[in-house]
């Protein structure tokens, strides 16, 4: 009979474990807590639309969709999961249908856990990186804006000479584009015809 009450006392004792280890895992604090608090605020201050606006690609398009939406998962399960404070533990509770000895024991060990301290020794690593990939990126940027003023400022010269080629004259052109004249001098002169 005692046998069978131990037994029962450890199944209830580990039924308890569990949910406490459950609740602890919704409920964790502390470090855990402040990078949430980060992680949230930083989510909050991410232009999505406007990077949005700079892909050009489909490709890149899916590929900036997955990482918003595997951004927005992570930062769900950060509030979710870990942004809450743990519930105490009711030590008096489990003594009651479990048993004193048994509870004292879990209870020591319980208060006796060290939690290590989270020390980033990844970011100090890439923040470097990063900041050099945001200097190449402006460059780019600001390389891609020049060029696609240069072709527009092009397009926009051959359409307008689309329209005026039927009425131009040679002069016109020529008037447009003196270094084609002088080649045609020079050819005229040398009397080389391009055949």
């Amino acid at each position: 009979m005692v046998m069978n009450k131990i037994e029962i006392n450890q199944k209830n004792w580990n039924r308890v474990w569990e949910r406490r280890e459950n609740r602890r895992e919704k409920n964790m604090s502390g470090t855990v807590k402040k990078v949430t608090d980060v992680a949230f605020k930083a989510g909050k201050n991410i232009d999505w639309e406007g990077m949005a606006k700079l892909l050009v690609s489909d490709e890149a398009r899916r590929e900036f969709s997955n990482l918003r939406r595997a951004f927005d998962d992570v930062n769900s399960q950060l509030q979710t999961k870990f942004s809450q404070e743990p519930e105490p533990i009711d030590w008096d509770y489990y003594r009651k249908g479990i048993g004193t000895r048994l509870v004292d024991m879990y209870k020591e060990h319980y208060e006796n856990i060290e939690i290590p301290k989270f020390v980033d020794t990844v970011t100090p690593q890439y923040k470097e990186k990063f900041d050099a990939l945001l200097v190449e990126l402006k460059e780019a940027e600001e390389k891609s804006l020049k060029e696609s003023e240069r072709l527009e400022k092009e397009i926009a010269e051959v359409q307008d000479l689309k329209k005026k080629l039927s009425t131009m004259t040679a002069d016109e052109y020529f008037e447009k584009h003196p270094e084609l004249r002088k080649k045609f001098d020079d050819e005229i002169r040398n009397d080389n015809w391009g055949y």
